[in-house]
């Protein structure tokens, strides 16, 4: 037969060691939590990538992305060209009320247009108010966090290769053609063409 308050002293017993530990809690807002740089909190719109090519809005499974563009006219780049139309873009838009963070956008994104940020206080007391235009969009590009180094054994990118091959390349003729400025005239040869008179002939 248990004890008539056994299981109170017990309780007690666990509250009485749980107050002489230190607490680990975070007095957030005071301090901010520290986030991994691949938190999904917000996303970044840079918008001088984005080409109007709409893979993010027709992927987004909750339809929350809205695009609006028009077409320019491009003149030819050079004479007997043709004209060309390019697509403008007049509204980015993503409502982050029906936003579920899935990252698909910035997944399909083949121009790199669409980032993560680790921001995550954005709250509004209005629901119209997480509709974020590209201005927003682009404000919060300042607080994405850069791309993380190279692994220093990975292979060279292609890009930085054919860079660094072509400035060697420039350098190499350069230095050439300054070697061969550098160089000292040859000498004149003896025009052998003229008689020979001797000296006593004169």
């Amino acid at each position: 037969m248990p004890i008539p308050g056994s299981g109170l002293a017990k309780g007690l017993a666990v509250t009485l060691r749980t107050m002489t530990k230190r607490a680990h809690t975070a007095q957030y807002p005071e301090v901010q939590p520290e986030l991994p740089p691949r938190t999904r909190g917000v996303i970044g719109l840079f918008e001088e990538n984005c080409t109007v090519c709409m893979l993010c809005a027709r992927e987004c499974p909750d339809w929350c992305i809205y695009i609006d563009s028009h077409k320019e006219t491009v003149p030819a780049a050079a004479p007997g060209g043709r004209e060309r139309s390019r697509n403008v873009l007049d509204r980015f838009a993503i409502d982050f009320s029906l936003c579920m963070y899935c990252g698909i956008c910035i997944e399909v994104c083949p121009f790199d247009a669409l980032f993560w940020s680790p921001e995550f206080e954005y709250a509004e007391t209005d629901i119209l108010e997480l509709t974020h235009e590209r201005d927003k969009l682009r404000e919060w590009m300042w607080t994405v966090p850069a791309p993380p180094a190279l692994d220093p054994a990975a292979e060279e990118p292609k890009e930085i290769a054919a860079a660094r091959k072509a400035v060697e390349k420039a350098e190499a003729a350069a230095a050439a053609a300054a070697a061969a400025a550098a160089e000292p005239a040859a000498p004149a040869a003896p025009d052998t063409d003229a008689p020979n008179t001797p000296e006593g002939d004169a």
